[in-house]
């Protein structure tokens, strides 16, 4: 049986592993959103989206059938076995899918923020469109690019609903800290449930908090180049 420690390192780390799975597909889709005008914006920002309003597990029950022996991604159609269902790398992609559309959203709006005529002036002098984007756009974005790993890794830290559907609630082996909660207040195990309930409040309140403490520093300093 794991202790409480092992729940809630793993817990972590599995939240830490989706924030940077998320991380280069989230910023470049929030830089295309924010930047680009092209036909299906609306429906490719909607469908990113989906997961934050959908039940997460319907999400999950999705991942399920994608992820099935004769799923699109599935043995029969790839012809190895990726072995995910019901495995630590389940977790992840659920936490994953589940905090990319936060991840997305935040970023497209810092980046947003930054003025277009700034990055047009890098590109005046001769820079590139990578060496604009890497020392002109990220620097300026940066504050809210940081909000936005924050709280994808706290809704990473609280997902359930679509991890217990594709990768169970195993102790020692898949279970999170939400579902170590469900689990010891299932079985009256009311001590236990408290103890992580606290851990569960300081996590999510320090992540909070740090998103505060970045917005108000933002906007102390008059936002980010506009």
């Amino acid at each position: 049986m794991p202790t409480i420690y092992e729940t809630v390192f793993s817990t972590l780390l599995w939240a830490a592993m989706a924030s940077v799975v998320v991380a280069i597909p989230g910023l470049a889709l929030a830089y295309l959103l924010a930047r680009r005008s092209f036909w299906g914006k609306s429906v490719l920002s909607t469908v990113t989206t989906l997961p934050l309003v959908l039940p997460p597990t319907a999400v999950g029950y999705l991942m399920l059938r994608i992820f099935a022996s004769d799923g699109l991604v599935g043995d029969r159609l790839l012809g190895i076995d990726l072995d995910i269902l019901l495995s630590w790398k389940a977790v992840v992609i659920a936490c994953s899918v589940m905090s990319f559309p936060l991840f997305v959203r935040t970023a497209r709006v810092a980046f947003e923020e930054v003025n277009p005529r700034l990055e047009a002036m890098g590109r005046s002098l001769g820079f590139g469109a990578w060496r604009t984007f890497a020392t002109i756009t990220l620097p300026l974005a940066s504050r809210g690019l940081v909000v936005a790993t924050l709280l994808s890794f706290a809704r990473a830290l609280g997902e359930f609903g679509a991890s217990v559907i594709v990768a169970g609630n195993i102790p020692g082996r898949t279970q999170t800290l939400s579902s170590a909660i469900y689990s010891a207040q299932q079985s009256g195990n009311d001590a236990i449930a408290n103890r992580l309930l606290i851990v569960a409040l300081l996590v999510g309140f320090v992540m909070v908090y740090a998103t505060e403490r970045l917005s108000q520093s933002k906007h102390a300093t008059g936002g980010s180049g506009r």
